[in-house]
């Protein structure tokens, strides 16, 4: 393995400081993203979506409890298969109590969605140890909508935002990951924001936790503009 070049304080210094420079100029990039994301319009959800939950039926609502904001892992599970995705499976695996109580401390809900039957998702979840709130959508069309289940007799074929038709066999439906968001205002609820494919990230959780947006303003947080809404991203690693 070849190992950097071994220089004296003085020259490691110098390149220290020109990498800082890039690194203020990659979170001042960041930051205008992220205001930029902050702007998105929202989607008003007309459709009434019904989960199966370990209590019974509920709605989309109620996956907020009582937090105004809602972020939903789509945990690719299909009513055929035994067992998760391994990925989505480690990225949970992840999740601790203590990260979740940061989540919900900035009035935001984090659960899992998935099409497998309730009771092979709760079957899962004990087995793995998971806290984290797990519902089934398999009885409405939520994963279609949300473009995490890719069918073409569902007329359903986009995945991140892109035709992805000729990755499917007729009659082959897929599973694949996502994280979508979602903000309540009394009765009303809307789609703020969904990510698909981000490849080799942080688990969500952490990832949400590193760039959603509290109500008020959190120690090394940008303060948002106008209604929070998750997901909007402040990087608080590097100032000015």
């Amino acid at each position: 393995m070849a190992l950097p070049e071994v220089v004296s304080r003085e020259e490691w210094l110098e390149a220290r400081r020109r990498l800082l420079e890039a690194e203020k100029e990659e979170t001042r990039r960041r930051t205008a993203l992220n205001a930029e994301r902050r702007r998105l319009p929202m989607v008003r959800i007309e459709k009434k979506y019904v989960f199966d939950g370990p209590q019974g039926p509920v709605a989309l609502s109620d996956l907020f409890g009582e937090s105004s904001q809602l972020i939903v892992q789509h945990v690719m599970f299909d009513p055929g298969w035994e067992a998760a995705c391994p990925g989505c499976t480690a990225s949970i695996d992840a999740i601790s109590g203590r990260m979740l109580a940061q989540v919900h401390s900035r009035d935001t809900a984090f659960v899992l969605v998935s099409r497998a039957p309730l009771a092979k998702l709760e079957a899962y979840r004990a087995a793995r140890g998971w806290t984290v709130p797990w519902f089934s959508s398999q009885d409405s069309d939520f994963n279609y909508d949300f473009q995490v289940t890719m069918d073409k007799s569902k007329g359903q074929v986009q995945y991140n935002y892109q035709d992805g038709s000729e990755l499917l066999e007729d009659g082959e439906s897929e599973e694949v990951p996502g994280v979508s968001c979602f903000l309540r205002d009394g009765e009303e609820i809307f789609h703020t924001y969904s990510t698909y494919a981000r490849g080799a990230e942080p688990t969500i959780a952490a990832y949400a936790l590193l760039d959603m947006t509290a109500f008020g303003r959190s120690e090394g947080w940008e303060e948002p503009q106008g209604r929070a809404r998750v997901l909007h991203g402040a990087d608080p690693t590097f100032t000015d």
